[in-house]
């Protein structure tokens, strides 16, 4: 018997792409799904500096996705790269074959962006995926096993470009593993005596913040011995030093451990549509999208996540976080569904839940509406907010009680460098101890 099932095709297994097939399968007498992701797991991106920095281990924040579905027939799940797109022919195009769609959801990640200095790139490397956390982790381990056998201190300056919240956790845990986890391994090196840098062209830190926990976020970084420099900009940043400018003059640090958290871009539309002419795009290339988040004029190809330029409910541009992503991914699954039934609803809102960002131990701020607080019961909600997006309950558990034992021991097991292979990274190789 012939299926009027509709075809729903989704690109990318992040947050929004992960939510809008959770929500569609709950239909399948009405939607057959094909979920694309170049990698078999869900990465749970706000944790990618505990792997960078040896608090988890990246098993603890990658779940497979074909779990997630294990035992529904209304969904195919493909580990595959999508070449392009034919949105007039509508179908997606992987380097073997063609899948048509009805609908079309796109969730592609991003990039760091170098603001037009794209060579930076090979010595401060971003951090959006398992492998550029792996990288920065054996590049940060590597520099205290250098500094150990050349007795040099020097070699531990560490800099953080970005003064948002992944430089901000960034540079809280890089110091923690520095004074707590390191500080009594090594003999010829004082580990505790690191020199962590975190670089801010604007005048704050986390500007989405309130003025009072921007305040607080600062002292419990400076608690740490980060040093935090605002209103700084980079200048260069060549294989061992980082170059900058601030109101005080010019100035430059000696470091070979450079990252990068200070912006992200999409690819070209060019990139991801074969006809991508009717689209419009923002300085970040991302896609401007409308009300319903849809981006052509049928209605039926919607793009989602760190992908679309969305707007709130005052005009501004909706964040790059978790918390926008599901939403988004939800409401376009009630936009298609509603589209099915011949029915309309109204255009998506974001309904922010409050923001939070952590510094280190005991230490985070958060923001709910008019209630602001910081410190350790901050650090607690942060905590069990983590671990309520984790997918898979053996996931929460396993990362909650990693966190519970480092919280006890004051120590950390993924701290294992794995060689100093330079494969699928496109950064240069750390110097390794000979």
């Amino acid at each position: 018997m012939k299926s009027f099932k509709k075809r729903v095709v989704i690109i990318g297994a992040g947050f929004a792409g992960l939510y809008a097939a959770k929500a569609l399968i709950k239909f399948p007498n009405k939607i057959q799904i094909t979920l694309i992701d170049r990698h078999n797991y869900h990465l749970f991106q706000p944790l990618l500096y505990q792997v960078a920095t040896g608090q988890l281990s990246p098993e603890d924040i990658a779940y497979p996705i074909r779990s997630v579905f294990s035992g529904r027939s209304n969904i195919t799940v493909l580990k595959g790269w999508v070449s392009s797109i034919d949105n007039e022919k509508q179908t997606v195009l992987l380097n073997d074959f063609a899948i048509p769609y009805d609908y079309l959801i796109v969730s592609c990640g991003i990039k760091p962006d170098y603001f037009g200095h794209d060579n930076w790139a090979k010595f401060a490397p971003g951090l959006k995926t398992i492998q550029d956390a792996l990288y920065i982790r054996m590049r940060i381990l590597n520099a205290f096993e250098l500094a150990e056998r050349k007795q040099n201190s020097e070699l531990l300056n560490f800099v953080i470009i970005g003064g948002g919240p992944t430089g901000v956790e960034l540079s809280g845990a890089l110091a923690e593993l520095s004074k707590i986890v390191l500080k009594n391994d090594f003999r010829n090196i004082r580990a505790d005596q690191a020199n962590i840098y975190l670089i801010e062209a604007g005048t704050q830190i986390l500007p989405a913040f309130p003025l009072t926990l921007i305040k607080a976020a600062e002292t419990a970084l400076k608690r740490l011995g980060v040093i935090v420099l605002k209103n700084t900009r980079v200048t260069g940043i060549t294989a061992d030093t980082v170059e900058m400018e601030s109101p005080s003059g010019s100035r430059v640090i000696r470091s070979q451990t450079v990252l990068w958290a200070a912006g992200v871009k999409a690819d070209p539309i060019s990139t991801f549509f074969k006809n991508g002419s009717e689209f419009k795009s923002d300085n970040k290339n991302r896609i401007i999208v409308h009300g319903d988040l849809s981006a052509d004029t049928q209605g039926n190809l919607f793009i989602l996540g760190d992908l679309a330029h969305s707007t709130g409910a005052k005009g501004q541009p909706l964040p790059g976080i978790a918390p926008v992503a599901i939403q988004q991914g939800k409401y376009a699954a009630k936009r298609i569904l509603a589209a099915i039934e011949g029915e309309s609803i109204n255009n998506f809102r974001y309904r922010n839940k409050g923001e939070l960002a952590v510094i280190g131990r005991n230490a985070a701020i958060a923001h709910f509406a008019r209630i602001n607080f910081s410190g350790f019961w901050a650090w607690l909600v942060w905590v069990f907010v983590h671990i309520g997006y984790l997918i898979g309950y053996q996931k929460k558990t396993l990362v909650l009680l990693n966190w519970a034992w480092n919280y006890v021991k004051k120590k950390s097991s993924a701290r294992i460098v794995f060689g100093c292979e330079d494969k699928d990274v496109g950064h240069p190789l750390p110097k390794c101890p000979e």
